[in-house]
């Protein structure tokens, strides 16, 4: 998993020797690493000799989203918060130290390209549903995973460290969502709310979001209401139908 990790992630396709500096792994193992990779279909051995990802991935990831329970329990949420706003709607989970984008909604009158793609891995400290989720953590575990944030800056409003994080956090606690004013990506701007199992087994968050130039602060105040409605609907619908975990 860490090696097709490693080339999933990669801007583009790897050589042996690049996988071989990146993984640590020694020759031999990591030949045949990716011998089974290549004969499984999950990497695609290229003719110029380089790595990337194979085929079957594609069909993995379809199905794996189309059975995910999570999105198909807030996918009429998601429907009924984009028809109301006319914004982009995301819907995030928690995995590791990123948010993970499991479904999207456009906006009607989206003409600008997000990073949030579905699949998408993004920072917990600079996206608004990434800072719902850590919103709705527990104390200890949050200043364990804060601890290990390296903040990088991605644009002027991104947070710098741990205490900056932490002081947003507690005001998204008191308020009930969390807001990325450009944080994340300059000129995106978005409001979250978190998602989140009784025994914090799972945690999430669902979002609205929209350019800057077309969507201000007040804008997305008044719609913080109802993404808390939605995450609240998501949350009492998967206790439905997927009940406790045992």
């Amino acid at each position: 998993m860490a090696i097709l990790d490693l080339v999933a992630e990669a801007d583009e396709p790897l050589r042996f020797t690049e996988i071989l500096a990146k993984s640590g792994q020694p020759r031999g193992t990591l030949h045949r690493q990716l011998s089974h990779l290549v004969e499984e279909g999950l990497l695609d051995l290229r003719r110029d000799m380089t790595y990337a990802p194979g085929l079957r991935l594609l069909s993995l990831a379809a199905r794996s989203w189309a059975r995910n329970d999570f999105r198909s329990i807030a996918e009429p949420h998601l429907r009924a918060l984009h028809d109301m706003t006319g914004e982009t709607v995301h819907l995030g989970a928690l995995r590791g130290n990123t948010i993970v984008y499991v479904d999207k909604v456009e906006g009607r009158q989206s003409a600008v390209r997000m990073y949030s793609q579905i699949g998408n891995a993004s920072p917990l400290y600079c996206t608004g549903i990434g800072k719902a989720a850590l919103s709705a953590m527990k104390d200890a575990p949050l200043s364990e995973l804060v601890r290990q944030i390296d903040f990088h800056p991605f644009t002027e409003a991104t947070h710098a460290d741990a205490s900056s994080l932490l002081a947003d956090i507690a005001v998204i606690r008191k308020r009930g969502h969390a807001f990325d004013l450009e944080e994340h990506e300059s000129g995106i701007s978005c409001v979250a709310a978190a998602i989140a199992s009784d025994d914090l087994s799972f945690i999430g968050g669902v979002s609205v979001t929209g350019p800057a130039y077309r969507v201000k602060k007040s804008d997305l105040e008044v719609w913080a209401p109802l993404v808390r409605d939605a995450a609240v609907g998501i949350m009492r619908d998967m206790n439905v139908r997927l009940g406790p975990r045992r």
